[in-house]
């Protein structure tokens, strides 16, 4: 394997011999899920009778736990986990070599769900609250925190509320806004960047996904599905209450606010509307976003899932970049963006198995298929 792997426990680098006890070592990176860790090593005993990894404080409670990787060339180092050990499962058995410790950790974003807070902010947008809210943990707010967002939230309207753990309060106003929330950290192990932002469909593909070349392929299967079970529009209304009118307003969209991924946005392929009605409360200025809100989610109606290999891809795969797949067809080759990651480390391979998004497909000729399949069929009957 040319992919180098760093292990950071307390703040120290495991040595080397720890890396061949490893049994098995995951992390999962997720777009709307807090970033876990699974390690399950053997447990022996030490010469003085206790047990190795379980009584000599290797593991305590909110240890915390590092994990880099550098691949042999391209992207440099990249920091796959930062968090802390939050439960273990040990499993004991009379014969000792099948004896084994699972540590499961959570990235810091743990750090924000250990209290609930009563709070209430007034005269910021979402985004402002969610870098105070960052900054206060000592992470580092993203650059596009405050793109795309609300209005501020003033007692003449409604004044934001919290009721709840950060983490869950950020996650509630990202979803309403239609944005991501997490905390991950960037190639540095203790450098946290605290994201609240727009999904990223725009970027610039980090890695090409292939399914063509005989001697460059860089994964060995893909599988697609597309779910169109969700809607294409969405209606909201709400009473001005800065006025004496009880008349409401409405808003009604088909705009998601992102921009397709290729030609056909899901509307588009879908071929028919589908309404939403959103009942929830909002200011007026609030109803627009809101109503792009449901419908980026929605959106996000194709799927592909596959498993690749570090050396062969030669780059890490990180959630929320842009990759394009080839080799799919012309409806889902193209662009896609990154939902899932879960790598998984052993002594001669980096793997990462993923989850890909998509709001659009791509062209299709109309009646292109019925036409193929009618020369098909006549070709078969010569």
């Amino acid at each position: 394997m040319t992919v180098s792997v760093q292990l950071l426990v307390g703040g120290t680098a495991v040595p080397y011999a720890f890396y061949d006890a490893i049994q098995q070592l995951e992390v999962e990176e997720s777009s709307d899920q807090p970033g876990t860790l699974l390690l399950r090593l053997p447990v022996n005993r030490t010469s003085a009778g206790d047990l190795q990894f379980v009584g000599d404080g290797t593991f305590e409670p909110m240890t915390s736990v590092c994990l880099t990787v550098t691949p042999a060339k391209g992207s440099g180092t990249q920091c796959i986990f930062d968090g802390y050990a939050l439960s273990w499962r040990l499993h004991m058995d009379r014969a000792s070599t099948s004896s084994a410790i699972d540590i499961w950790a959570q990235d810091a974003s743990w750090l924000m769900n250990i209290d609930d807070n009563v709070t209430e902010w007034s005269g910021l947008t979402d985004g402002e609250v969610a870098n105070a809210i960052f900054s206060s943990y000592g992470f580092t707010p993203a650059d596009g925190n405050t793109d795309n967002d609300s209005p501020s939230h003033t007692p003449d309207g409604h004044t934001l509320f919290q009721r709840a753990t950060d983490l869950q309060f950020l996650r509630g106003l990202a979803r309403r806004g239609g944005k991501l929330c997490r905390v991950a950290c960037t190639d540095t192990p203790g450098v946290r960047t605290g994201y609240f932002v727009v999904p990223a469909v725009d970027g610039q593909p980090t890695a090409t996904i292939s399914l063509l070349d005989p001697d460059s392929w860089t994964v060995e299967s893909l599988d697609f599905d597309w779910d169109v079970m969700r809607p294409t529009e969405a209606d909201a209304s709400q009473v001005d209450l800065t006025q004496s009118s009880d008349t409401g307003t409405d808003v009604s969209t088909g705009d998601s606010g992102l921009n397709p991924l290729d030609s056909r946005d899901y509307p588009t392929y879908l071929g028919q509307s589908s309404t939403l009605l959103l009942t929830a409360p909002a200011d007026l200025p609030e109803l627009s976003q809101r109503t792009a809100a449901v419908l980026a989610e929605s959106g996000f109606f194709a799927r592909c899932t596959g498993e690749a290999d570090a050396d062969r891809i030669g780059t890490i795969l990180r959630v929320g970049d842009v990759v394009t797949v080839e080799g799919a067809g012309s409806i889902q080759s193209g662009n896609w963006l990154i939902w899932n990651v879960r790598h998984s480390f052993s002594l001669d391979s980096w793997k990462m198995a993923f989850t890909l998004v998509r709001n659009a497909m791509g062209p299709a000729a109309p009646g292109a298929a019925l036409s193929s399949l009618a020369g098909s069929l006549q070709a078969g009957a010569m």
